[in-house]
């Protein structure tokens, strides 16, 4: 924007070209209150409180929708502005109750502040001579209170919800005056009932009009402690603020943190209300040893030496790599990176692995096969400037939730849309094209758009010639995939095909997102591979707002990666088998480094009944829930001849421990996390461990008394810096208060900033250059038949995460307490089945009850379930056929029957 000149209360101001007299006089430094206008909604103008006088104009107008000119002259305040600014107040509270000493918001309320500063302390609680507003409270939300009585009309729920949330649950009244309300939608029968409860509306609200249920009665504004740290659940890394009662140090809200980089103070419902289960009951406070097939509390000393006594013996007895180390997605780097140094230095053994075995290994693999580097290339927030978004095997809205509005706030903007998935997911509404494909077959899918992109000569020939190689043997293998050939594999119309082709081939930013959708297959990694040649087909690669954006699933499976907890590598991607990279490792933590690479955690628990791998160490996941097969994995589990959970839970894998230890939550963990983006922030601890100690503190302490004599840490930043100087070339321009304000994204070496854009000059290759390979289509491992007619599908909800284990401890779990079987009205009809009614899903492998939900999200022929619950175990049935290439289990396909429950 260009800098033009104006005055404010006789001062010169240079401001930008474009900027509303509000945003130009904040900037200034000059203050103008509002009550309708907040930063990110589009001006609207309707409470007047920001009536400044211009020289163009004879009245006073509103500063928050009037855009600045050059020479323009503003009046800020006056005698004539201060009156005007008094009667709005005025006749704002001559309706609005006057009960500030008891409302939640007092100290936060805006209504109150601005009463305070323009009005006689007497005016402030006066009744005005009139009968106020006595609408009976909303509470039919289950985490939302609306109270109208204190809604003033600016409609600043309205517009968050509708322009930052896009979701519309929020409307208008057509009334005006006194009697107007904010409501819902007219042909909504109840409050806020298409709500998302991303608690937007709450944080909009300037005054106690909209409330979180359980934020009620925790403490004065002004009383709690504010500490910002990083949302402990999806990879997108969203900052939100904590707030702690200093009495009783319990966290008792939680809000977006506005400057956040990731989320600009926006959450979904689990960030905003799944914090909870910090507090919960159920939580394991202290070491608990097995004895007899119970469990029962132990000293820290009774639970070390029963841990190192058992792993020394198996080691001494059937050598290292019958040991083994199950790493943590879900926290911290700083944990993850100490792990890693427990399997290789201490247990002297590469079996360390994390829970991107079983999601997103596909993408480290592919995306390093096609660029060099498995992570994703480009900044969550570079939607805005991609002129086509490209989602596929993402059901963004419900799975990483800030992501979806973005993508939708972009095509309101003017983006267009393309989604490629088999159910109709909420992006579909929003969407130019929907590709609505078989599940299992992405690769030919891609591979038919890609050969509408070549034969249209709308791929990017000098891009492909400057920067990539093995394009001929690609294009020729492109040949087959025809239009129609690859309609009759995937279902999806020939002329979507070519029209969905064109508007990539003609894109100047496309922007391509996936998920598990793509990487849970048989062929995971060879669908990531594809996402990637179509950016190198198209040039969308190595610029902003291109790129293949990979959606992580949990919040810090990106970071336990790049930490090394994998079987081939160490921290910052240095190969095991690289003699250069172990002499590194032996003397920076001085033990012999082993040679092999190690065994993936899905070919570990494998190996446990033949007594392959007979010692285990687990922090933080799950697999008795969440791998497939879970009756396999029971089996194994069960056993080993020592297995230690670390958890906050007694989950289902935690009940085949012989030693359970404490795991402390995110918000009594001092660390940092990698989101999908590789942007690296801090994670502040809020209120202390639980336990007394930090996991950090407990795993060192573990090798200690294994006889490892390391580093003695006093704090997680100290590890951090350690981190930075053994993976120099990655992190090594990182420090740990650098992280504070935004964070950095890697690679950052020394002297380095980091690195929003990925490949801007050359791939990560040796030679630089990105790859094609020529890619076959091959079935899933598992087609429906006479015996198994549908196939099943798995996901997530937005109100859930993983195992559920953290959800189903908040309020959250009141809006979805059970599972469901998604299914076709068409497939329900024929089986006779009502909505509602429970049913058998069966499998191969096993059969679980699940309610019926009777929808067309899922098309005929394909069932779907999440897997969060306990009480519904949805892996009993699942798919353990494997990734070719990194042992990714098939969750996303695999052969049921649905049957009727005969009562």
């Amino acid at each position: 924007m260009a800098e033009i000149n104006i005055t404010i209360n006789g001062a010169k101001v240079v401001a930008e070209e474009g900027q509303t007299i509000v945003e130009a006089a904040k900037k200034a430094g000059y203050y103008i209150p509002t009550l309708c206008h907040m930063d990110g909604l589009k001006p609207l103008g309707v409470c007047r409180m920001c009536v400044v006088k211009v020289d163009c104009a004879s009245g006073l107008i509103p500063a928050c929708n009037t855009r600045i000119y050059k020479g323009m002259r503003v009046v800020t305040e006056d005698d004539d502005i201060l009156a005007a600014r008094r009667s709005v107040l005025r006749l704002i509270l001559s309706n609005h109750p006057n009960n500030c000493m008891v409302c939640e918001k007092n100290g936060r309320c805006e209504l109150e502040t601005l009463a305070h500063k323009y009005l006689p302390a007497g005016e402030i609680t006066s009744d005005w001579g009139r009968a106020k507003s006595n609408y009976p409270i909303e509470d039919n939300n289950p985490l939302i209170e609306w109270d109208r009585n204190k809604c003033i009309m600016c409609s600043r729920c309205v517009r968050t919800c509708n322009e930052i949330v896009v979701r519309g649950a929020i409307g208008c009244d057509t009334v005006k005056g006194f009697t107007a309300i904010a409501d819902v939608p007219k042909d909504k029968d109840s409050a806020l009932a298409d709500c998302e409860l991303c608690g937007q509306c709450i944080t909009a609200c300037p005054t106690g009009a909209l409330m979180g249920k359980r934020e009620k009665h925790c403490g004065r504004s002004w009383d709690l402690k504010k500490v910002r740290t990083t949302c402990p659940y999806c990879g997108t890394g969203c900052s939100i603020d904590l707030y702690v009662n200093p009495k009783t140090k319990r966290v008792v809200k939680a809000e977006g943190s506005k400057d956040g980089p990731v989320n600009w103070g926006r959450t979904c419902v689990k960030g905003r209300f799944g914090y909870e289960f910090v507090h919960s009951m159920e939580r394991i406070t202290t070491p608990l040893i097995k004895k007899d097939g119970e469990f029962f509390p132990a000293t820290w000393d009774e639970a070390y030496d029963l841990i190192a006594s058992n792993f020394k013996e198996i080691k001494e007895k059937y050598g290292s790599d019958s040991l083994g180390v199950f790493a943590c997605s879900r926290s911290v780097n700083e944990d993850n990176y100490l792990l890693t140094k427990l399997a290789r230095a201490v247990f002297g053994t590469n079996n360390v692995d994390n829970c991107a075995r079983v999601c997103h290994a596909p993408s480290v693999a592919g995306l390093s096969a096609v660029f060099g580097t498995g992570a994703a290339t480009n900044s969550f927030d570079q939607v805005s400037g991609g002129d086509v978004l490209f989602v596929t095997g993402s059901n963004t809205t419900e799975a990483h939730p800030i992501i979806g509005m973005n993508i939708k706030r972009a095509v309101k903007n003017g983006a267009k849309l393309i989604v490629a998935d088999p159910r109709k997911i909420e992006l579909v509404k929003h969407a130019d094209y929907f590709l609505p494909l078989r599940p299992g077959t992405n690769v030919a899918l891609f591979s038919g758009l890609m050969h509408v992109i070549m034969k249209e000569g709308l791929h990017d020939r000098e891009f492909i010639e400057k920067r990539t190689k093995g394009f001929d043997a690609f294009a020729k293998n492109l040949e087959k995939f025809t239009p129609e050939y690859t309609a009759r594999i995937t279902g999806v119309s020939p002329s979507v095909i070519k029209e969905a082709a064109r508007m990539m081939g003609e894109a100047k930013n496309l922007m391509i997102y996936y998920s598990l959708g793509i990487t849970e297959h048989a062929w995971g990694t060879q669908g990531v591979m594809s996402l990637g040649h179509l950016a190198l087909l198209t040039g969308s690669v190595g610029r902003p707002s291109t790129g293949v954006n990979v959606l992580r699933g949990q919040n810090n499976v990106q970071g336990a990666c790049d930490m090394g907890a994998l079987p081939d590598i160490f921290i910052g991607y240095q190969k095991v088998a690289d003699p250069a990279a172990r002499a590194k490792f032996e003397k920076a933590w001085g033990a012999k480094m082993p040679e092999n690479p190690g065994l993936r955690s899905t070919e570990m628990l494998s190996m446990m009944a033949d007594k392959k791998i007979r010692g285990f160490y687990i922090l933080g996941e799950d697999p008795a829930h969440t791998d497939p097969d879970i009756s396999h994995i029971r089996k194994n589990l069960g056993a080993l001849d020592f297995l230690v959970v670390q958890e906050m839970f007694m989950t289902e894998t935690a009940k085949f421990a012989h030693v359970v230890l404490p795991a402390s939550s995110f918000a009594e963990q001092n660390g940092t996390y990698a989101n999908g983006e590789r942007r690296i922030q801090l994670v502040n601890q809020a209120v202390p461990p639980l336990s007394g100690k930090e996991n950090w503190q407990i795993i060192c302490d573990v090798m200690e008394r294994m006889g490892y004599n390391g580093p003695k840490y006093s704090h997680a930043s100290e590890i951090f810096d350690e981190m930075t100087k053994v993976a120099d070339h990655f992190i090594g321009g990182c420090t740990w208060e650098g992280l504070r304000e935004k964070g950095i994204q890697w690679p950052c070496p020394p002297g380095s900033n980091g690195t929003e854009t990925m490949y801007t000059e050359k791939f990560s290759h040796p030679d630089g250059l990105g790859v094609f390979t020529p890619i076959d289509f091959r079935e899933p491992s598992e087609w429906p038949d006479s015996e198994y007619e549908f196939i099943l599908s798995t996901g997530r909800r937005r109100e859930h995460y993983n195992n559920g284990s953290m959800t189903r401890r908040t309020g959250i779990y009141k809006v979805w307490d059970h599972e469901t079987v998604e299914m076709n009205p068409y497939d329900a009809s024929r089986l006779n089945i009502i909505d509602g009614e429970n049913v058998k899903v069966v499998s191969r492998r096993g059969e679980v009850s699940v309610r019926a939900a009777v929808t067309d999200k899922s098309p005929i022929g394909t069932v779907w379930m999440s897997f969060h619950y306990q009480d519904v175990l949805t892996n009993l049935v699942t798919n353990s056929t494997y990734d070719s290439v990194v042992k990714c289990p098939e969750y996303k396909v695999c052969a049921v029957r649905v049957e009727k429950i005969n009562v």
